[in-house]
């Protein structure tokens, strides 16, 4: 094929509402006291950054400067969403 026959096929980029920096490593820090296993807080932040990328509102006050990652580890830090254990069965 010449290069005049390709066209270019461009996907739209997802939408960030809270556009930061990535995760601050002392918000991970303080985090991980709290959820103990690391990948429990891996899924636990990435489902809350889903879900507050999708349009839930942040339980917390935010700054500009915060990424939904940090917005999720804060949240985590103030207790406003908890990990609860599996029901044993």
């Amino acid at each position: 094929m010449e290069p005049s026959n390709i066209i270019p096929f461009e996907q739209p980029k997802p939408v960030n509402r809270f556009p930061g920096t990535p995760m601050k490593s002392d918000l991970v820090e303080q985090a991980s006291e709290i959820v103990i296993d690391p990948q429990v807080l891996i899924n636990v932040v990435s489902q809350r950054v889903r879900q507050l990328n999708n349009g839930r509102a942040p339980l917390v006050d935010t700054l500009p400067s915060m990424g939904a990652a940090d917005i999720a580890l804060t949240e985590i830090i103030e207790g406003k969403i908890k990990v609860e254990a599996p029901a044993e069965q």
